[in-house]
């Protein structure tokens, strides 16, 4: 923030200004006073009330910010003191800058955003409260950047095409929630020195430029900065706030307009608070002034009058409470109240208030400082390089602030800085030790109220070589010298070949006093060239030449210890020998006293200046032997042997033989080839590939060290073939020549599965499954073989081959134990045998017998006529049991029913089903003295005959009533229902009118009158319907409209009849996630409510249960049940006349897989899976 100090803070007195935040505390009485007048200023009394001058003095004060009685420097450090405290927010902070008029210039601040959320807010100030935010136009431009990848906000503040009054201090300040950071900078803008016309303090709010190029901009700088402005024609004093105070609110923007204000609301806040201050004063019956101005040293007087003499009064600077002294001099005039400030001072500029009572008024001092002039002037100086020089003037007061400048930019005495500034009393001396000529240029000096200026020219002093530098030859290794002497104690610089020399621990440079060395400890190639050494701010030059030399060398730091090099035959052989000397030596090779030249030969040399070559284009085994080179210049000779051997692949090794075959793998060895290239054999590689293809496979990627080789992973049955590459340090050699064809093949696996099928007293029968692996050999047949128990002698049992899975061994004692393996053979051999676990007692043995009779057997066979009947019962006993097949009791006619029996099951076969089938068939079996019987139960249905007889009962109107007489014959199956058709006799084409009807008789309804109608009957069984009907012998006419139709008389009929079933609920199986209903049929009038419970609890509203009611019949339907779902149903019939219940069980089962839960019925294909009894 601006120091206190500063005055062109507080100086003008505006209308409402903007609240400046509380500088740092500090305990500098000038800063509190600053901060408090700022706090109080809105209470300042109105610019007009100013003592005449009082703009030109405050003109003066900020004119000149050196003339507060502080030195440039202390003020500097003020500055850095203000903008030194932690910044919390800033990570750059806007620098003082300078520029000439009508030039750019950019101010920048940096914020970091890592910890923020959003944006902060940033100002710029002009002064302590100048918001620059609305001057942005065409001479000032605000920008804000935001890089992403460096989370930094950049704020700019450029000024364009800066005049005069732009000079001044800033102040940036920036804000975030409760975060706050400022800091300060000056400008300056360079102009030339003018006198200050007096300025009126309305300047503050009018627009400056009227009519010309800077119209439209606010000047707030009149009363901060000395500038030069356009001569004005004098207008009269006016005194805006008289104006206003007297003026109709109606005319205030009139008057703002006329007179330029631009803040007409804070006047007249101010004006407000005025009128409210006379108004509500009771203690002052005259109050101070509104502002009060002294001279420096001079004494000022303040005095209110009181409305009541007795009030106790109270004097205050700054808020402190003045006590008497010397310097403060209190006097009591009746009701005038007077204090006297002897001897004023700077730091007397201030804000003073009176307080009688609760009551005060308040005023500000201006104390005046006189200007400071030059009554000596600067004088011209010429000086030498590394001079002292003074540059001395003279100003009319002692230790007055004095601004020195070269060629306009002011000088900044500092620790780092080569300028000194003395003062002596009135006298201020400008230092410049060793003067260079850089320090040539105009000089200026400037106070309060004048300045003087003052040339200073620096010369080179005449200079000459005393010790020159002298051309030097050095062996590589040794120290380099240079060293020369000048007249002058001046620096220099050093090039090698026209480029600036670096000094470094191989070269060190030495400058003392009129010497110059240059020394080199080991010198190197690269350090010899031309040397000069140039004096600074001299023209002359000091050359040196310096030529290293070196002896030849040879390196064979890259060969083997015998200097062997080794090259592959027909490959290029480059040798680069690398080589050392100053200057470069020349190299001679030669082979056996045989000089090898540089030419395009197949064995040539090539000359490099730090290598020589031996090249060779394509090397021969010939070319193998000792080489000679040798090396020599200026400085010695050199001389060296290398010894060159040439290697190549080997021969191919001979073709390989396979020793050993297997059903994927083979054994080959071979031999190693008769020469190895000159290099020792390191292994072989193997591949293979079948006869009739051309690609060969490697086999192993390590080499293989020995010479045989066990290859795997063969196809059983194809033919291969190997060969062999022979692999040394130089390559591969050509593949050998391919074995002969060979065909893996193998043995069979072991035969599985080996059984006992019988045993007799002689013999026993066993029986296996074929190997789970033939291969490509295939079978030929088994061997079976066996011994006794106690034996290790095997006895072959078949003497020739045999195909089938079983054989019987014959011949064999009564009561005797064998042991019995089977083994497969093939072209590869015998497999491994198959052993049965344990020992064979030959001896017959008597298994009971057990009939095994199917699932789906042991419920009625159902089939229809005509239908194939094929049943295969399975049994177990041994010896083999007799079997014997029944019909009711009465021997099976073995010409209509066929029976096939085996040693494991009996197969009863029916080709075509007739209804005589039908029946219970027993089966038994028998083994000696043991017997199993069992009993299948098969019906034979067929389509029922047709009702035995149609009448027609009645007719009337259009309908007529039917009956018949169930047919005699039901097809063996119960009669499920019946379909009745009419037709007219006019076509006699028949019509169905009712199907699966139950009972015995029916009404047809909705005849055509007129019509005369013959009906027939056909009867229904699971097999369908009746291949025959049965027709009425009489038709029904239907009476035409017209006809008399005589009524019969009857007898009135009670046709009201209590509920009554007329078919009962029956026990039921259900399946589980079948749907399953139970039904029955009631009949009543009126008709009766139909109610459904389970477990004697009411089924209302049941998403599981749907109840039907159709002509009498009652259906509940159940939902895919589950065994929750099982219980006691009951079905209730109620009307007028009474109630009747009835009652069934209903029993759900659960199938698995096919196995059901014990007891329960099993559905056979075609059946309905809801049984009733």
């Amino acid at each position: 923030m601006p120091e206190p100090t500063k005055k062109e803070e507080n100086e003008v007195s505006a209308p409402a200004p903007a609240p400046a935040p509380a500088p740092a505390p500090e305990p500098n009485k000038e800063k509190e006073a600053g901060t408090t007048r700022a706090k109080d200023e809105e209470e300042a009394s109105p610019p007009s009330a100013l003592p005449p001058g009082m703009g030109s003095r405050a003109l003066e004060r900020k004119d000149s910010e050196w003339s507060l009685g502080e030195s440039p420097a202390a003020e500097e450090q003020d500055k850095q003191n203000a903008n030194s405290q932690l910044s919390t927010l800033f990570v750059e902070k806007p620098q003082t800058g300078s520029v000439k008029v009508g030039e750019n210039i950019t101010f920048i601040a940096k914020v970091k955003a890592e910890d923020l959320l959003r944006k902060p807010t940033i100002k710029w100030f002009k002064g302590k409260w100048m918001d620059l935010a609305s001057k942005a136009g065409k001479h000032l431009q605000l920008k804000e950047t935001f890089e992403r990848q460096t989370r930094m906000y950049t704020f700019e503040m450029q000024i364009i095409k800066a005049k005069e009054n732009y000079a001044g201090n800033y102040r940036c300040e920036v804000t975030y929630k409760d975060k706050f950071d400022s800091c300060t900078f000056d400008l300056e803008v360079h102009e030339s020195t003018g006198t200050t016309p007096n300025i009126d303090i309305r300047s503050a709010f009018k627009r400056s430029g009227d009519g010309q190029d800077d119209a439209g901009e606010l000047d707030f700088s009149g009363l901060l900065k000395r500038r030069e402005v356009k001569q004005q024609e004098e207008e009269p004093e006016v005194d805006v706030w008289e104006l206003l105070r007297n003026a109709n609110p109606s005319e205030y923007e009139k008057i703002a307009f006329q007179y330029g204000i631009t803040d007409l609301r804070g006047m007249l806040k101010r004006l407000k608070r005025m009128r409210r201050v006379e108004k509500k004063s009771a203690a002052f019956a005259k109050i101070l002034d509104p502002a009060y101005q002294v001279d420096k040293g001079g004494r000022v007087r303040f005095a209110v009058e009181l409305a009541d003499p007795k009030l106790e009064v109270k004097w205050y600077k700054n808020g402190q409470e003045i006590r008497p002294s010397t310097k403060y001099i209190f006097e009591h005039k009746g009701c005038e109240r007077i204090m006297f400030i002897n001897n004023c001072g700077l730091t007397d500029d201030s804000e003073y208030y009176v307080t009688a009572g609760d009551e005060k008024c308040s005023t500000e001092l201006f104390v005046r400082e006189p200007p400071v002039i030059v009554t000596k002037q600067l004088e011209d100086t010429n000086a030498y390089c590394g001079e002292r020089v003074q540059l001395e003037c003279e100003v009319s007061e002692d230790d007055a602030n004095v601004k020195w400048f070269k060629n306009g930019e002011e000088i900044i005495p500092g620790p780092k800085s080569k300028y000194r500034i003395k003062i002596e009393g009135k006298k201020h001396i400008l230092i410049i030790d060793e003067a260079t000529k850089a320090d040539g240029a105009e000089y200026s000096v400037m106070t309060t109220g004048g300045q003087s200026s003052a040339k200073l020219n620096v010369d080179l002093k005449p200079l000459k070589i005393l010790t020159p530098l002298t051309d030097q030859i050095v062996h590589l290794g040794k120290e380099i010298y240079l060293k020369c002497e000048i007249s002058e104690n001046l620096s220099g610089k050093w090039t090698k070949n026209g480029l600036p020399i670096q000094e470094g621990d191989h070269l060190k440079i030495v400058h003392k006093g009129r010497i110059h060395k240059l020394v080199i400890a080991n010198a190197v190639v690269e350090d010899e060239g031309d040397y000069v050494f140039a004096p600074d701010s001299y023209s002359i030059t000091l050359p040196a030449k310096v030529h290293v030399i070196d002896p030849p060398k040879i390196i064979l730091d890259g060969l083997d210890a015998d200097n062997t090099v080794t090259v592959i035959a027909g490959s290029k052989l480059r040798l680069e020998i690398p080589i050392t000397g100053e200057p470069p030596p020349k190299a001679i090779w030669s082979r056996a006293d045989k000089a090898i030249t540089e030419g395009s030969g197949r064995i040539r040399a090539e000359s490099y200046p730090d290598s020589s070559t031996l090249v060779i284009d394509v090397a021969e085994r010939d070319d193998s032997g000792v080489y000679h080179i040798n090396l020599k210049n200026e400085a010695g000779e050199a001389h060296a042997n290398i010894k060159i051997k040439v290697v190549d692949i080997p021969d191919p090794p001979v073709a390989p033989n396979v020793t050993d075959v297997g059903d994927d793998w083979c054994i080959m060895t071979w031999e190693p080839p008769a020469y190895d290239g000159g290099s020792p054999i390191l292994g072989y590689f193997i591949e293979r590939k079948k006869k009739q293809s051309s690609r060969w496979m490697r086999l192993n990627f390590d080499l293989c060290k020995e010479t045989i080789f066990e290859p795997k992973k063969m196809i059983e049955g194809v033919a291969y073939e190997v060969r062999i590459f022979a692999v040394n340090a130089i390559g591969i050699s050509k593949p050998s020549t391919p074995s002969k064809p060979f065909v893996p093949l193998a043995v069979t696996s072991p035969p599985t599965l080996l059984t006992v099928d019988s045993v007799t007293d002689t013999t026993v029968t066993m029986k296996w499954r074929p190997p789970d692996h033939i291969g490509a050999a295939g079978l030929d047949g088994y061997v079976l073989e066996y011994c006794f128990e106690g034996t290790a002698d095997w006895i072959v049992a078949n003497t020739e081959l045999i195909d089938k899975t079983k054989f019987t061994i014959t011949g064999l004692p009564m009561d005797a134990r064998i042991f019995v393996r089977v083994k497969a053979v093939n072209k590869a051999g015998a497999s491994e045998p198959k052993y049965y676990s344990q020992p064979i007692l030959v001896k017959e043995i008597i298994e009971r017998p057990k009939i095994r009779i199917p699932r789906h057997l042991k419920q009625t066979y159902i089939r229809r006529v005509g239908e194939a009947v094929n049943l295969v019962i399975p049994f177990q006993g041994k010896p083999r049991p007799e079997l014997t097949w029944k019909k009711d009791g009465a021997e099976i006619d073995k010409n209509q029913i066929n029976i096939r029996n085996s040693e494991t099951d009996t197969i009863i076969f029916i080709r075509k089903a007739e209804r005589s089938h039908s029946g219970k068939y027993d089966l038994q079996v028998k083994v000696e003295k043991f017997v199993e019987t069992a009993s299948i139960d098969i019906q034979i249905v067929d389509r029922p005959r047709p009702p035995q007889l149609v009448k027609i009962e009645d007719v009337w109107g259009e309908n007529v009533a039917l009956s018949w007489i169930p047919p005699k014959d039901d097809g063996n199956a119960a009669i499920t229902g019946y379909t009745i058709q009419k037709a007219d006799k006019k076509s006699m084409e028949w019509f169905t009118v009712i199907e699966h009807y139950h009972r015995t008789s029916a009404t047809i309804t909705e005849l055509v009158i007129g019509n005369e109608y013959y009906f027939r009957v056909f009867a229904e069984n699971t097999c369908g319907l009746s291949e025959d009907a049965t027709m009425t012998k009489e038709s029904a006419v239907i009476a035409k409209d017209g006809k008399i139709y005589k009524n019969p008389v009857y007898e009135d009929f009670d046709f009201t009849e209590a509920p009554m079933f007329t078919q009962p609920l029956v026990n039921t199986y259900a399946v589980a996630g079948y749907n399953a209903t139970l039904n029955c049929s009631v009949r009543g009038n009126p008709k009766p409510k139909i109610t459904w419970m389970k477990n004697k609890v009411a089924i209302v509203d049941d998403p599981r249960y749907r109840m039907f009611s159709n002509q009498g019949v009652c259906t509940l339907e159940i939902r895919k049940p589950s065994p929750y779902d099982g219980g006691t149903y009951c079905c209730k019939a109620v009307n007028d006349l009474g109630m009747v219940e009835i009652e069934c069980k209903l029993e759900v089962k659960v199938i698995y897989q096919g196995i059901n839960t014990p007891g329960q019925p099993v559905f056979l294909e075609g059946q309905q899976q809801v049984l009733k009894w």
